[in-house]
């Protein structure tokens, strides 16, 4: 007797999927499972086992062969352990499941059917397989119901499973209630209406929130560089739906989605202390590498603050996503890649001692101290950034009376407008933009050319330098909402980039 059921496992976003064979033949009793299983596949057997039985079930007393096809593919998780259940269920009874249908879900001793990581992401990519339903732990039900097109069973217990296939009573769809916004209120912890003075660097965040910019801010301690950071959270537009999507599957892959089918419109803001470790940053772990704090901020902001403290390697692994967008991770069970398409705002000392050029305080740094650790920022990781500013410390009369900057719901209006101009006339915000297609879409003026060819040969900028620059100044005009990038835009977009030296 056969049985055969279709489920998937897991390799990053990728799915791969995995037909559960269960065959009960002759010979002595034992239960023999087959098709590259990972441990915590290989234990699914005593969890079945005991399922079946505490759920009222005979288990068979022959020969049990269950097999995970393709052979060649190594299985991970345990999210295998209901369709292995299903699959022998049905061989006994000589029954066949619904076409295009996939069971997904961990088991519990008792028979009932426990919440897995990556819902999400395996009801996306199985929708995109061809299926048209999907069995899932009743706890995960309203996530997987985020996907579009897929009609989603919840399973709370595998008795329940199986005496709904078998006619005897039916379990009803999961009905949502549409994709919920949670967060993105209108306010933040932290409003630039707050911020006194700082006016290059309210100016920086603005252009680095219109354009996606990468942004590095450097000044003394207390000079306010790490509440300039956190303003960024108040001016960025809330996730588009794709986006939303793309966001919640990082989520839902770290088992940190909330189980009720409402997704966060709110971009992500993470701020990994110095210490972090690489695996912690880019990703890693055991097995199947799993996202790191890159692919927490897809689509938001990742914010390092003493970015001179952080290990040398560790910094050195953001050059790749930092081009690309993307993170590729290999470990010995095979690798896998990560969105990582996040605006990076960083924030350092001048010196060690973090008063070198301040007007009050002396610096206690010797120079051979202070080019240490500035060495520590390697030429090729700052070349990727396109905002550098100096942030002062403000005058404490200052502090003492009302700010009078803008507040951030007033920038924020600028912002979107900016976004909105870029995605109408490319697609993609300026900082995505590859030298070809900004050739085409952000052209220069006679003028502008020419001051920004003589600069970039004077100072040394490489081509990575020269292209960030006229990117900077496209999005500059684009909140300016001129048509052409001008002179102004330009020198703008060079100004910050004063920290540039020729090699």
């Amino acid at each position: 007797m056969l049985g055969a059921v279709d489920s998937c496992t897991l390799a990053g976003f990728e799915v791969r999927r995995v037909e559960v064979q269960a065959d009960i033949g002759h010979g002595d009793t034992k239960f023999v499972l087959v098709g590259l299983a990972a441990t915590s596949v290989k234990e699914a057997r005593e969890r079945v086992r005991s399922a079946i039985k505490n759920s009222g079930l005979e288990f068979p007393g022959q020969r049990l062969t269950v097999n995970l096809a393709p052979a060649e593919l190594r299985k991970e998780g345990s999210a295998l352990d209901l369709p292995i259940a299903i699959a022998i269920a049905l061989a006994r009874a000589g029954k066949k499941p619904p076409p295009h249908t996939a069971f997904l879900g961990e088991l519990a001793l008792d028979g009932a059917v426990r919440h897995v990581d990556g819902i999400l992401v395996a009801a996306r990519g199985l929708r995109m397989l061809g299926f048209e339903r999907i069995f899932v732990p009743a706890a995960d039900a309203a996530e997987a119901s985020l996907v579009e097109g897929l009609v989603v069973t919840p399973c709370a217990s595998l008795k329940g499973v199986i005496d709904h296939l078998l006619g005897i009573e039916t379990i009803e769809p999961y009905v949502s209630s549409g994709a919920q916004a949670i967060g993105d209120s209108g306010s933040w912890e932290h409003d630039l209406a707050e911020v006194h003075g700082q006016e290059e660097g309210r100016r920086a965040l603005e252009i680095a929130a219109a354009g996606g910019h990468h942004l590095l801010l450097s000044g003394p301690p207390g000079a306010g560089k790490t509440m300039l950071a956190h303003c960024l959270a108040g001016i960025l537009p809330p996730l588009e739906l794709d986006e939303a999507l793309e966001v919640a599957q990082v989520r839902s892959l770290l088992g940190e989605l909330p189980g009720r089918g409402a997704l966060d419109w709110t971009r992500p803001f993470r701020a990994p202390h110095h210490g972090v470790s690489m695996a912690g940053l880019i990703g890693g772990g055991s097995g199947i590498a799993q996202p790191g704090e890159i692919s927490r901020s897809h689509h938001g902001v990742l914010f390092l603050d003493e970015l001179a403290e952080f290990q040398s390697p560790v910094l050195q692994a953001l050059r790749q996503p930092l081009e690309t967008g993307r993170i590729t991770i290999t470990r010995s069970a095979g690798s896998v890649s990560y969105p990582a398409r996040f605006t990076l705002v960083a924030a350092t000392n001048p010196c060690p001692c973090g008063w070198a050029g301040d007007p009050v305080r002396s610096c206690r740094c010797t120079p051979g101290g202070i080019d240490a650790y500035h060495r520590r920022l390697s030429g090729p990781l700052m070349d990727r950034i396109d905002l550098k500013v100096g942030v002062r410390r403000v005058k404490l009369e200052t502090l003492a009376s009302e700010p009078t900057g803008e507040g951030s719901a007033a920038v924020r209006e600028r912002v979107v407008a900016a976004r909105r101009s870029q995605l109408d006339r490319q697609g993609c915000l300026n900082a995505q933009l590859k030298p070809a297609r900004l050739r085409k879409l952000a052209g220069l003026e006679p003028a502008s050319r020419r001051t920004l060819e003589r600069w970039a040969e004077q100072r040394g900028l490489t081509a990575r330098g020269f292209h960030r620059a006229w990117r900077v100044a496209r999005t500059s005009a684009d909140l300016d909402g001129a048509e052409h990038i001008g002179e102004r835009h330009i020198l703008e977009a060079l100004g910050y980039r004063l920290q540039d030296v020729a090699a």
